[in-house]
This record gives structure tokens, sequence and C-alpha cells, in this order.
């Protein structure tokens, strides 16, 4: 099935700081292009992969799950540690729970993390009818475009595949036990109205983690997919500079 015009994977090859973006469910690079870009053009190697089932068609998301989702950007990290000395992890929504994931699996490959609007929970109600509504119908209404600035354009489904939305809900219910694990220094922007992830998310991640280094910035003027709002140049300045400011740590305390 061809990648929708837009949607395709990112790749650039720069200094020895590897940065892996993550999109979020049922939309695609395309929502985290600029940020790649802003990264990219202040020399670092940079990976935004298509995740499995997504940026085609919403019937492929279906046969997917999140272990295909995690294994993609997890075979991503080990390629960026091949060849950088160190690697940030950044994600959107659910993109930021698996930057979080792989944040608390591997531990010291894993320098920092930047996650925006990241999802950490399933609505009650959607998930306790999940199990039985994905045998009965295949998919329900999505819900794109929450973005506050006028003309911008997400990338996305219009449907969720209910299967899929399953599997979405027990990666959270797995991460929310992995939380403590995550030790990292963590720059988390969350926005101040959304209408897809609840702010309480970002709340239970920031008291679940170990880390000790930790940022929380709130975004005012922007909804979920705030990588394409009014607070996007304000995401990608404070990464860069989040990650300057570990990466000149590190190089300071290797030397000493």
């Amino acid at each position: 099935m061809p990648i929708l015009p837009g949607a395709e994977p990112i790749r650039h090859d720069g200094s020895q700081t590897g940065v892996l973006l993550c999109h979020g469910f049922t939309g695609s690079p395309q929502s985290l292009r600029p940020w790649a870009r802003h990264l990219a053009d202040r020399g670092y190697t940079v990976s935004l992969p298509l995740l499995p089932g997504h940026g085609t068609r919403w019937e492929d998301l279906q046969v997917t799950g999140w272990e295909d989702w995690y294994a993609t950007v997890d075979r991503e990290l080990r390629s960026l540690r091949a060849r950088c000395s160190e690697v940030f992890v950044c994600g959107l929504s659910m993109g930021g729970a698996l930057a979080l994931r792989l944040a608390a699996k591997h531990g010291d490959d894993v320098s920092g993390v930047v996650v925006v609007n990241p999802a950490s929970t399933f609505p009650r109600l959607e998930g306790y009818a999940l199990p039985v509504l994905r045998q009965l119908m295949r998919s329900t209404r999505g819900l794109t475009d929450d973005i506050a600035k006028e003309g911008s354009h997400e990338i996305g489904y219009n449907r969720v595949p209910l299967h899929a939305a399953y599997s979405l809900r027990n990666l959270f219910r797995r991460l929310r036990t992995e939380l403590p694990e995550v030790t990292q220094p963590l720059l988390l922007l969350h926005s101040r109205t959304d209408h897809v992830v609840p702010p309480s998310d970002s709340a239970l991640i920031l008291s679940l983690v170990s880390s000790t280094d930790v940022t929380e910035t709130v975004l005012e003027d922007s909804y979920h997919v705030a990588t394409l709002d009014h607070d996007a140049e304000r995401i990608f300045a404070d990464t860069h500079g989040f990650i300057s400011r570990i990466s000149a740590r590190t190089t300071a305390r290797d030397g000493a």
C-alpha cells in the first residue's frame, strides 16, 4: 500500500548526537517533520520512522499492535547507538509512551527524553468496552487535526481500528508499571487545552518516573498536535537547549 504523501520517514546523518522521534497513534512522521528538520538543521543525526500500519490506510493499522510499533523504534534506537555516542528519544502522544518505554528498557543507552502531550491512560468507559466492541465492529470515528493554529493540518486516519486501540490500551497498562525505571533527564511539555490526551496523563507520568532532572512546560496556545501548532517553535528550541545542556554535562563528566 503506498505511503500517503508527507507521511514518509525521515533520516538525517549528522553529529555523534542522535535523536529518535516517535509519532503518535493513527498519525505519521508528518506531525513531527518540522521538529525533525529543526534538529537536523542543528547538526544532529535524526531518525523519524514510520510505525507499522500507519501512513497508508486505517485497515493496515488493524492488523498491527503495540509490539510492532515498539519493535520499530527499538530497532531505530539500536541503529542510532551503533553510529552515535549518545542518543535522545522524543515523542508525541503515543510516541511519548514509546519514548518513555525505550528509556525504561535501555537505561544508559538513552541520554535523555523529550515528550509532548504524552499518553499513558485510556478513557475508562471506552477501555472497559473495548474487549467486546472490537469483536462487534472494526473501527470507530477518529480524531485528527486537534490543532489551534488555523491552516495547520495533520495527516492521520479518520477511523480508529478497534483491535489496534485495544493493543494501545495494553501498552499504556504495561508502561505505567515500567515508568519507575525511567531515570534519565526528562523534558515534558503538555498543552493547557488538549482534546485527545488529558493533562492528567502528564501528571501521572511525572509522579511515576524516577528521573531527578525534570522540566515541565505548559503550552498555552496549542492543542494536542502541538508540534504543528502555535507553540511548535518553543518545543523545537527547548528540545535543542535540553539536548545541548545534557550533552555538555556528559562531556564535562567524561573529561573529568
